[in-house]
C-alpha cells in the first residue's frame, strides 16, 4: 500500500503542535473534505479518512507519544511497539503491498503471484461528522444532548443482507466467489497477475437472487436517527467527541463507521473563558473604590460576597480561587478573575454637583498619588 503521510503533515501542522492546534486543524480539514461537501469525490473521501486517522492518533496522548518517538511503526499493532504481531513468516502483507503499488499503476490492478489478496473481506463503514452548538454552561458542567443525523442504516427488512426474505445470496458465477477477476500478463520483470474487483458482484463474491424490496438489494437505507451524546464537563470550542460505530454501516460484515461530534460553544452574557479560567469585568462606583465595600460577584454556580479594599484603583484584578471551569482531563478547577472598572456618573442633579465639587475641594494632592507624581514630572519638564 502507499506509504502513509506524516500525520502532522496530513493536518497541516508541525511536530509538537498543541492539543488546541490539533483540534482546530482537524476540524478545518474534516470540514473541507467531508463527503456531504464533496459528493461523489473519491479523492476527498480518502483525504477525509486520512484526516480522521491522523486525528485519532494525535488526539490520544499515549498514541501521540509513541508516534512522536517511533513514527508510524509506533502505532502499528503489527510492528511490535505495543500491538500484537511483529514480523511473521512468508511474504504476506508488506511484500505484496510494495509490489502491488509498484506495478498496479502499470497494469491497472493489484499484484499477485500466488493467491493474492481477497477483495471481499469485511470493510468498516463511512465515518460521519456532526457540528452542534451548546451553551456556555453546558460546556462548563457537561450535558446529555439528543442529536438527529441523517445517515445510512442497515435495512430492517432484510437486516442488512440485501436479499428479500426467503431468498438467498448465491456464489457469483463470474468470479466463483473470489470477489475479483484475474488476468495474467508477461512483462520484462516476469509474469504478473492483474487483479480487478468483479464487476458483477462488486467484489463481494456473492449475488442476490431476489433483491430486498425495501433497499433494492443494497442492504441499507437512508434514515434520520436520534443519537444520545454525553458531553463531558470542561469541553471548549472545537472539542470533538468520538462515538464509536454510530457512522454508516460496514460492508461484508465489517463494523460501522464512527461519528465525530464537533462542538461550538455559545458566548456567555458576562464571562469570557481562557482555558479553565473565567474572566469578568465588573463596574463599581467612586465611593466603593474609595471607601471599600462588600460587593456581590456572580460565578457560574452562585453569587458570592467579596470585600474590595479602600483605595481600589480602576482596572484592579481580583482572583477568586476555584470559581472557574473544571479541566477536561484532570480534576483541577480554574479560577475566576474579576477586573473592576470605575463607572463615572453621567446624570447629576445640581445638589449632587455641589457636593462632589465640595468633596473635590476638600481633597488635597496627597490623596491622589498618581496625579501628584504626574504634576511633579510636568514641573520638572517645563521649569
Amino acid at each position: 500500500m502507499a506509504e502513509k503521510r506524516d500525520f502532522y503533515e496530513v493536518l497541516g501542522l508541525k511536530k509538537g503542535a498543541t492539543d488546541d492546534e490539533i483540534k482546530k486543524a482537524f476540524r478545518k480539514k474534516a470540514m473541507d473534505f467531508h463527503p456531504d461537501r464533496n459528493p461523489g469525490d473519491k479523492t476527498a473521501e480518502e483525504k477525509f479518512k486520512e484526516v480522521n486517522e491522523a486525528y485519532g492518533i494525535l488526539s490520544d496522548p499515549q498514541k501521540k507519544d509513541k508516534y512522536d518517538r517511533f513514527g508510524h511503526a509506533g502505532v502499528d499493532p503489527n510492528a511490535g511497539f505495543g500491538g500484537g504481531g511483529g514480523f511473521g513468516g512468508g511474504f504476506g502483507g508488506g511484500f505484496e503491498d510494495i509490489f502491488g503499488d509498484l506495478f498496479g499503476g502499470m497494469f491497472g490492478g493489484g499484484f499477485s503471484q500466488s493467491g493474492g489478496r481477497r477483495r471481499n473481506g469485511p470493510r468498516k463503514g463511512q465515518d460521519l461528522q456532526k457540528n452542534i452548538s451548546i451553551t456556555f454552561d453546558e460546556a462548563a458542567f457537561g450535558a446529555k444532548k439528543q442529536i438527529q443525523i441523517n445517515k445510512y442504516v442497515a435495512c430492517e427488512i432484510c437486516e442488512g443482507s440485501g436479499a428479500e426474505k426467503g431468498s438467498d445470496k448465491v456464489t457469483c458465477s463470474k468470479c466463483n466467489g473470489a470477489g475479483e477477476v484475474r488476468t495474467t500478463q508477461r512483462t520484462p520483470f516476469g509474469q504478473f497477475t492483474n487483479v480487478q474487483p468483479c464487476d458483477k458482484c462488486g467484489g463481494s463474491g456473492e449475488t442476490i437472487e431476489k433483491p430486498c424490496h425495501g433497499c433494492n438489494g443494497s442492504g441499507k437505507i437512508r434514515k434520520t436517527v436520534t443519537i444520545s451524546v454525553d458531553i463531558p464537563a470542561g469541553v471548549d470550542n472545537d472539542s470533538v467527541i468520538s462515538i464509536k460505530e454510530q457512522g454508516e454501516p460496514g460492508t461484508n460484515g465489517g463494523p460501522n463507521g464512527d461519528l465525530y461530534v464537533v462542538l461550538s460553544v455559545q458566548p456567555h452574557a458576562l464571562f469570557t473563558r481562557k482555558g479553565t479560567d473565567l474572566w469578568l469585568e465588573m463596574p463599581i462606583t467612586f465611593s466603593q473604590a474609595a471607601l471599600g465595600d462588600d460587593i456581590i460577584v456572580p460565578t457560574l454556580k452562585e453569587k458570592v460576597s467579596y470585600k474590595i479594599p479602600a483605595g481600589t484603583q480602576p482596572e484592579t484584578i481580583f482572583r477568586l480561587k476555584g470559581k472557574g471551569i473544571k479541566s477536561l482531563r484532570t480534576s483541577k478547577i480554574g479560577d475566576l478573575y474579576v477586573k473592576v472598572t470605575l463607572e463615572v456618573p453621567t446624570k447629576l442633579t445640581g445638589e449632587q454637583k455641589k457636593l462632589i465639587s465640595k468633596l473635590g475641594d476638600s481633597l488635597n494632592t496627597e490623596g491622589y498619588s498618581k496625579k501628584k507624581k504626574f504634576a511633579d514630572t510636568m514641573k520638572e519638564i517645563f521649569k
